[in-house]
């Protein structure tokens, strides 16, 4: 398999850390987030949003989105439920990563990481509505060891990759006991990699 990545992107870790935890071997295509010049020619018949991760299968089939990738290899593991029901709440959560949480936590790492100048009430009103994302996250992670089906699985990995280094997006998570217990807990699985393995 090749991954189409970035160091940077908790997108693309959060494909790198499944494949770890799986065990599977595959190479690595380094791209840059910032210069998209070459994005069209790399990956234009391979994935129609031009984005990374994007995963190509050792038969040629190509796979873009981190969800979908996710979902992909880790379907028949132990990472994804059987159960319909408990299939729909990881879905559930993954959903509200990339809808409630990606925009608002990921955006501001990237801004302040990369130097990116934006107008501080911008910064200011992405953060509020990342603290909502913490705040839902740590209500529910105040009953629950895990996200969904009470046991580690991808929503795990989906909302730990950006979860866990949003200090680096000018969040304070100090206020958020649940989160940080959680964090310790993913962060304690085998095969964890760092986010710029």
């Amino acid at each position: 398999m090749l991954l189409y990545d970035s160091d940077v992107s908790g997108n693309c870790y959060k494909v790198r850390l499944l494949l770890a935890q799986l065990g599977l071997e595959y190479q690595r295509y380094p791209m840059d987030v910032v210069d998209r010049s070459n994005r069209k020619e790399l990956l234009g018949n391979l994935n129609p949003g031009l984005r990374v991760p994007t995963l190509v299968l050792d038969d040629g089939r190509a796979l873009g989105e981190s969800g979908a990738i996710m979902w992909y290899l880790a379907d028949g593991t132990k990472y994804a439920p059987s159960e319909a029901f408990d299939r729909a709440k990881v879905l559930q959560w993954m959903f509200f990563e990339q809808y409630s949480h990606e925009p608002y936590v990921a955006v501001p790492r990237f801004w302040l990481t990369k130097n990116i100048a934006v107008e501080p009430e911008t910064l200011a009103d992405r953060q509020r509505v990342g603290y909502l994302a913490f705040d839902a996250m740590e209500a529910h992670l105040a009953g629950h060891e895990f996200l969904a089906a009470d046991r580690y699985t991808i929503a795990d990995i989906a909302l730990f990759a950006y979860t866990h280094v949003a200090h680096e997006g000018g969040f304070d998570m100090s206020g958020y006991p649940a989160i940080a217990a959680w964090v310790a807990r993913v962060a304690a699985q085998p095969r964890h990699v760092p986010i710029t393995a």
